[in-house]
């Protein structure tokens, strides 16, 4: 006996949506469309250019008439949809009973809202995302998830409220439960960030299930993505230290100028930023001789045989970076506020931290034993120790 049975079809303006029929009394059916694939047929039936992204967009030539007509799609267009279709396709409803005055009317089962935020740089977005998760593994409590879903939660609040981690190859994904709903973040196609919200029973919002009720269902979803994103960036510095330490470690354009990357790791950077250092106190600057004597001096060579052509290099490197800034009128030159800092922590972090550090680590004859030593010589027993288990479990 067939019980379900599926018609999939493709429509101008809402794209590929399919109808399922129960076989058997009432006759129930379900609807199940895609709002981004209405928003690309609106589009594209309007000469507006867009990259598609699965499930979204990612690209768009006029960001803002996407979102105009995105904000078009209502609960009458939807049900236009469906009478529209219903005259065309066979369904269990004959035409005496509709006569009758039997008529398909639509609630809503499952909604999603989502917002994607494609980023310009995908590397450092995964990285973020990956803190973000690290920081927010108790979104999901009573206390946080009453702050998203902007509900009040005590002790009778129907479900389980947890936070859940998922990772599915090397693709993490953040989970937050209230009650029947819950919301999803992940790094989409490694290009976005997206957060959505799935409602599963519209009651838990207090609102009805007829469709006449998805205005009020969108703003709970769409502010619930908001709220979210704002819990988090609460707990986050968005990412500053990351794009501060690109902008010094990576190649750099500056008004039609290209200058190289100051590496963290290369000597002369390290020794170019501790000159500086030296000269942060004068008021009046510094020169190019006199840069380029601390510079020889602290590199083991003699000033009278460094070339002048490097110093002249260097100085065009941090000007263009930002952390040096030349004394209008004259020949001389100063540190910027973020020159400082950033010629104090590069320095400060190798001198004091990096090079004792791995020395901890890497000496093969310790005189003494530090805290760092012990934990990983125990990680590296413990390695040890696992692949022995295996080998004799092989």
């Amino acid at each position: 006996m067939v019980n379900n049975f599926y018609i999939y079809c493709v429509d101008r303006d809402f794209g590929p949506f399919f109808l399922k029929f129960c076989t058997y009394f009432p006759y129930n059916a379900k609807l199940c469309l895609n709002g981004h694939e209405w928003l690309k047929r609106q589009l594209k039936h309007r000469g507006i250019g867009f990259e598609a992204l699965d499930n979204g967009l990612l690209s768009c030539a006029d960001p803002k008439r996407a979102q105009t007509l995105s904000n078009a799609l209502s609960a009458e267009k939807i049900d236009a949809l469906l009478r529209k279709w219903l005259r065309r396709l066979p369904h269990p409803y004959s035409p005496a009973d509709r006569k009758a005055g039997y008529r398909y009317q639509i609630s809503i089962l499952q909604a999603e809202f989502s917002l994607t935020q494609v980023l310009d740089r995908p590397a450092a977005g995964r990285l973020f995302f990956e803190e973000i998760i690290r920081e927010n593994l108790d979104i999901g409590r009573p206390s946080q998830v009453q702050l998203i879903f902007a509900r009040r939660v005590n002790t009778r609040t129907p479900g389980r409220f947890r936070t859940r981690v998922i990772t599915e190859g090397v693709i993490p994904s953040l989970h937050v439960d209230y009650k029947s709903s819950r919301i999803k973040q992940y790094f989409k196609l490694n290009c976005a960030l997206r957060t959505e919200t799935t409602i599963n029973n519209t009651r838990d919002f207090g609102i009805g299930k007829r469709l006449k009720n998805l205005p009020a269902l969108r703003e709970v979803g769409f502010q619930a993505n908001r709220r979210l994103l704002d819990v988090q960036t609460i707990a986050h510095d968005c990412f500053i230290g990351q794009q501060a330490y690109e902008q010094v470690v990576h190649p750099i354009e500056c008004d039609g100028q290209r200058a190289s990357a100051l590496r963290f790791d290369d000597r002369r950077v390290q020794a170019l930023f501790s000159a500086l250092v030296m000269f942060s106190p004068h008021l009046n600057g510094f020169c190019h001789r006199q840069l380029r004597e601390h510079l020889a001096q602290l590199l083991g060579l003699d000033p009278a045989t460094y070339p002048p052509g490097r110093m002249t290099y260097d100085l065009r490197r941090l000007r263009l970076h930002g952390l040096i800034r030349r004394i209008p009128g004259t020949h001389r030159y100063h540190l910027t506020a973020q020159g400082l800092r950033v010629a104090l922590f590069f320095t400060r972090t190798h001198a004091r931290l990096l090079r004792p550090k791995l020395a901890d680590i890497f000496d093969p004859a310790p005189r003494f034993t530090t805290p760092l030593r012990k934990a990983f010589d125990r990680v590296d027993q413990e390695i040890k120790r696992c692949c022995l288990q295996l080998n004799l479990a092989a």
